[in-house]
């Protein structure tokens, strides 16, 4: 069912590092790090954030989705082809469609506020900045639940845990007859 996981993983994979070397030959914003503050020395201001973004915004958002995507399909891959169940992938799939959504929101937003000036405050900071601080641990608590709620189903079943402990027994049977 899974089987083909780590083709997807290699995928995803090539297709990153194809999108880093898309951003690292994109062609240079001026003043695309900054200049030096007029005031305080060894500080730099930011120029045009909207122009910095212009050419490697959506290679940078496309590079995070696939991060996103690579974090479950390696999840995928820690659990036992046995126990990747429906079920399983369908809560590994909730799990992603949360992530990106909250990784979209943190991008849209911040490209409002480069394209505007102007952005909203939650609990103390700029909208994308609290998407950031807020969202994305947020977007990992259905990973943790996952976790810690189907340990016993998708991880380390009864019948995972009688096979071990019979083949720690045989061991330490074998270990005494020498």
């Amino acid at each position: 069912m899974t089987r083909g996981i780590i083709y997807w993983i290699f995928a995803i994979c090539s297709l990153m590092g194809i999108i880093l070397l898309a951003i690292g030959l994109a062609d240079t914003v001026p003043n695309a790090g900054g200049v030096p503050h007029p005031e305080f020395p060894g500080m730099v201001v930011g120029e045009d954030g909207a122009a910095r973004l212009e050419h490697i915004g959506g290679l940078a958002f496309a590079f995070n989705a696939l991060l996103l995507t690579l974090v479950i399909c390696l999840s995928i891959l820690g659990v036992s082809e046995r126990h990747r169940s429906p079920k399983f992938l369908a809560a590994m799939a909730s799990s992603l469609i949360i992530m990106l959504l909250i990784w979209w929101a943190m991008f849209s937003t911040h490209q409002e506020f480069l394209r505007t000036g102007e952005t909203g405050y939650f609990m103390g900071f700029p909208i994308p900045t609290a998407w950031q601080m807020y969202g994305t641990w947020l977007g990992a608590i259905p990973l943790v639940a996952i976790y810690t709620l189907g340990f016993r189903q998708f991880i380390f079943t009864e019948e995972d845990e009688a096979e071990f402990n019979a083949l720690l027994k045989e061991c330490q049977q074998e270990e005494n007859q020498d």
